[in-house]
This record gives C-alpha cells, structure tokens and sequence, in this order.
C-alpha cells in the first residue's frame, strides 16, 4: 500500500494491517454472538477470544489465564497501579519513574488524596533509570514499583530486570509499562519478572480500543471494573473484534521480531548520520550505547531552532513526526521526560521525536533528510565525532 506523505508517528499510532484486518471482519457480521451466549454462535466467539489470549501469552511467554484484555494502555496502566496498591494491605507507598507515561503521572493526584505516598524515581541524563536509584528508595512499606520498560519519547530501554528484581527483594510487586517495548525488542514477563504488564493493541498495528494487562498468577487482583468477564477481573462485554485482532497482531509482531527488527534500526541510523550531517550540532536525547536503545526512536535536538517551525515545515512536506507523546499533543509544554533528563526548557522545546514503523522504507528516510536540507538551509558536512 502506497501513501502520500511519510508517516515518522508511529509511536503515537500504527495503522491496522491487512492481515489484522481480515482476522477482525467476519467477528463483525457473520460471526457476531456474545461470547458468553449459551448457543453454538456463542462458542464460537468464546473459542475466538480464547486462541487470541492465548497467542498473546505466547508473544509475553506468559500463560493465558494471566491475560487480561482491556480497553488499551491507559486502562491497563491505571488498573495496574490501583490493584498493586490494594494487593499489598498495609503498604502505602509507591515508586513511579519519572518519565512514565501520563496515564500513570496523571494518577498521583488522587492517589495522594486516597492516602497514599508517591515517591518519583529521578532520570538519568540519558533518560534511563538507575536502579541504585530504586535501591536507595524503596524500603518495607512500598506496595509497587513502576518503571516503563522502553520510554515512548526517546526510546531508552530500562533495565527493568534488575529493577523487577530490587521491587521484589523489599517484597513490594512490579508493574512495568511494555507498550512502547512490544513489537520493537522481545518482551518476555518470565525474564523481566514482572507482576504487572501493559500492552496496547493499536500500537502493534492492531485496532484502537484494544489492549492487554499481564497479571502474574497467584498474585492478588483487584479489578477496576468489576463484572463477570475475564474472570471476573473486568466487566463488560468482551470486544471480540478487537481481541481477534489483537490476537493477530501479536502473532505478526513476534514474526516481525524475527525478520525485520534490525533493517528498522539500520533506518534509524541512517536518519541519524544524515541530521547530523546537516546539522552538526544537533544532539541525540537518549542514551548513545545500541543495547540501550530500542529500535525506532530517534528523539533529537536542533539548538537554537524551535522543533514547532521544524514540524510545521515537516508537515508541510508531507512527512509527520511529533514533539513528545501524542498524548500530550496540542500542548506546547515541553516535554517531561526531556526535563526529567537535565534539559532545560528550551532545549526540550527544540526537540523532535522521529519514530519508525514496521513499513517505514528507505525512501521515506531520504525523502526526510531532503526536506530537513530545505528547511534548516544547510547541505550535508562532515561531523567530527
């Protein structure tokens, strides 16, 4: 499928793909029953939902009664931290990295009015979170720790293993934010020790509306809807769609691990050299190392130069990127994440999230790096590094 402008957004949405798409359809006429409806049509669709729990279990290494599917990750993130909180009676505290996603930030205010402690976990200059920093905070009255595992505005990849490890050694449950990690680095709950998961369907090229909480098995759940679906850990009607399709879109991402992850950071690099070819004194916001980057963000820094104008003229050219999180477009507030990392307020406000999708083609990049050339009026030079 070709396409008129060049899409560098995928952090904020994937578009569903064809194979998700032709999964989903016939769930919406011809196979239509509610899946809790003791009739043969009604099996059927309970069937559905079952094989898509269960592939998602597979691309978590997780198994399927610890699947939980949701409305997508701000859902699952905000049931995550309300139930760690009540599955440890007694414990009030909780540690929340700094540069989690707002659906969880924009939680402290009425967490602290229902009496609970929010101790925030500080960044590293390179976006990153010391473990040593959850070391030197946490302590015996701390019910949960949330890290996200790959920041949605950088990339930076956590070391969230060595953290899981810490938030269980204090006995306290962790909850890590894997929507901007799935479909871009394997994500395995059995080696990160997680207790608590998120996903987001429409982020891996499934539908909107859709996502997943992991819950671990034998860990107390608290539902934030209660009713008598999943297990009785969320209400309401099971979207059987949606849940094909994220379902599919799980499968094709964990096959998308095998092949193609590598040519998305070649891309990613490429984009790279050719800024700061252009223009030498752009910066990356992120860590430099490889094994600490996921693949499809690149987060960079044009000094002296509004990233507003350079988006607009972007825009203009047909080629779409973003500021930050999408979440948080529309707000000419710079970034928390980039404060959180020692930037100043102008340096965030001069910055740019690139961010590569599974159908991003070298052509787009070039295509990109041409239209950066116009804009900033400079040509290629060599960067001394």
């Amino acid at each position: 499928m070709t396409s008129s402008f060049t899409d560098l957004d995928s952090s904020a949405t994937t578009p569903v793909s064809e194979r998700v798409l032709a999964a989903m359809l016939p769930w919406f006429r011809e196979r239509y029953a509610n899946p809790g409806s003791p009739s043969p049509a009604g099996e059927l669709a309970k069937n559905a939902v079952y094989e898509a729990r269960a592939e998602i279990a597979k691309f978590l290494g997780a198994e399927p009664r610890e699947i939980l599917f949701t409305s997508g990750g701000t859902e699952s993130n905000q049931t995550a931290i309300r139930s760690g909180l009540r599955a440890r009676p007694g414990r009030r505290k909780i540690l929340v990295s700094a540069i989690e996603h707002s659906s969880i930030l924009g939680l402290v205010p009425d967490l602290i009015r229902q009496g609970a402690e929010i101790l925030v976990i500080p960044s590293r200059s390179d976006g990153r979170i010391d473990p040593g920093e959850v070391s030197r905070l946490i302590d015996h009255e701390t019910a949960l720790v949330a890290v996200m595992w790959v920041n949605n505005e950088t990339g930076a990849i956590n070391p969230v293993r060595e953290i899981g490890e810490i938030a269980h050694s204090a006995g306290a449950l962790f909850h890590c934010d894997g929507v901007a990690a799935a479909g871009k680095i394997p994500v395995d709950v059995g080696t990160v020790g997680a207790d608590l998961l998120s996903l987001s369907g429409h982020k891996i090229h499934g539908p909107k509306g859709t996502g997943v909480l992991f819950a671990r098995h034998g860990e107390n759940f608290y539902p934030l809807m209660p009713g008598s679906q999943e297990r009785k850990r969320r209400g309401g009607t099971e979207n059987v769609p949606g849940i094909v399709g994220l379902g599919e879109a799980a499968r094709e991402s964990g096959e998308f691990l095998a092949l193609g992850a590598k040519t998305m950071e070649r891309l990613r690099d490429r984009l790279e050299e050719g800024v700061f070819s252009l223009c030498p004194e752009a910066r990356r916001n992120g860590p430099g190392p490889r094994e600490f980057r996921a693949p499809h963000i690149a987060n960079l820094r044009f000094p002296g130069t509004p990233g507003e104008k350079i988006l607009i003229d972007l825009v203009r050219e047909g080629i779409y990127l973003s500021m930050g999180s999408a979440c948080a477009s529309g707000s000419m507030e710079p970034s928390h994440v980039l404060l959180s990392m020692g930037l100043s307020r102008e340096e965030a406000l001069s910055s740019l999230r690139f961010s590569l999708g599974r159908g991003t083609v070298p052509g787009e990049i070039e295509r990109t790096l041409s239209a950066l050339s116009r804009i900033l009026g400079r040509k290629p030079e060599r960067r001394v590094s």
